[in-house]
């Protein structure tokens, strides 16, 4: 069995208030080029090998091994999402997983179920619709039921788009523990923010992305990323955790693009631009004049996923 799970970028939340009964409301974007690879099939003994995340994927082996009373498996781990980077490489790994396993052993599990035993998608449901579906997405956000957030829309996101990603492979973003703290800490969040936040979605984001503007995208997402980044900023020193990106961040708003941001914690950047050739004029402007100056940065030039993860035989 062969599973490949696309990386996502996390947008922001609408709603850290949750007045209305929930919280959160996650934006997200399946990204192509970045996606965790698994090779399973039946063994006579329980083997976890690869090029990373052996010890993660062998944790969540051994959950699913004992609520599933599973005979033994080899998973061939080839490729991974970037972990602690803004990515949801935790969430597509336990999902490659958790989905991969449930075929080749003939078990009917949703990844909306496999997300739950694994106890991922707790505060968004952005990667579980990235898995299922692809896309541009946005969950509803999540009540007191401890399950995951449901996915209240999905649209394909405009193919001719790009996005510029930025690395900083000397920094990782909260995660685990620090993440909860992090939580912990924040201020309230207004409530009239948030009902900010939710028009300018509804009103001006969604409808960009369904009638392929992107300078009403990249308004709305860059106006979402500065609200609640500043919201963040106590939590992660500034509005960015990578100084560096944040440095390479600024230098693309000032050369007139609208939609930068930093996915989840980061410290991955983004750049949404309309072409690949400007994507690829601005990735190698931005390696000249930053490359030198900080070497843990690098640049990519990726497109939206408009499809999910895939599930096949081999």
């Amino acid at each position: 069995m062969q599973v490949e799970a696309p990386a996502r970028l996390h947008l922001g939340f609408l709603d850290l208030d949750g007045g209305l009964g929930r919280r959160f409301g996650s934006l997200g974007l399946t990204v192509d080029g970045l996606s965790t690879r698994l090779r399973l099939r039946l063994a006579k003994t329980a083997i976890v090998e690869g090029v990373g995340e052996v010890a993660r994927a062998r944790r969540l082996l051994d959950t699913l091994t004992t609520a599933w009373s599973l005979p033994p498996v080899e998973i061939g781990i080839e490729a991974t999402i970037p972990a602690h980077a803004g990515l949801g490489s935790g969430t597509q790994l336990a999902l490659a997983l958790g989905v991969g396993l449930a075929r080749l052993t003939g078990r009917a599990a949703s990844a909306r179920s496999v997300a739950q035993l694994l106890e991922r998608g707790r505060r968004s449901g952005i990667g579980i619709g990235a898995f299922e579906q692809g896309g541009f997405l946005l969950d509803g956000g999540r009540a007191d039921d401890l399950e995951p957030p449901p996915l209240i829309a999905r649209l394909s996101f405009p193919e001719p788009w790009r996005l510029l990603l930025v690395f900083d492979d000397a920094c990782e973003g909260l995660h685990g523990s620090s993440e909860t703290r992090a939580f912990g800490s924040l201020p309230p969040f207004p409530a009239e923010l948030a009902g900010h936040l939710c028009r300018l979605t509804v009103m001006r984001l969604l409808p960009g992305v369904a009638t392929a503007d992107i300078g009403a995208t990249g308004a709305a997402v860059g106006e979402i990323q500065k609200r609640v980044g500043d919201h963040f900023a106590p939590a992660q020193g500034g509005r960015f955790t990578s100084r560096a990106v944040g440095t390479v961040l600024d230098w693309l708003e000032q050369q007139g693009v609208a939609g930068v941001g930093q996915s989840s914690w980061g410290p991955t950047g983004f750049a949404l631009l309309a072409s690949e050739s400007m994507a690829e004029q601005f990735r190698a402007e931005a390696e000249r004049r930053f490359g030198g100056r900080f070497r843990s940065l690098r640049f990519l030039v990726s497109r939206a996923r408009n499809h999910g993860a895939e599930v096949k035989p081999g």
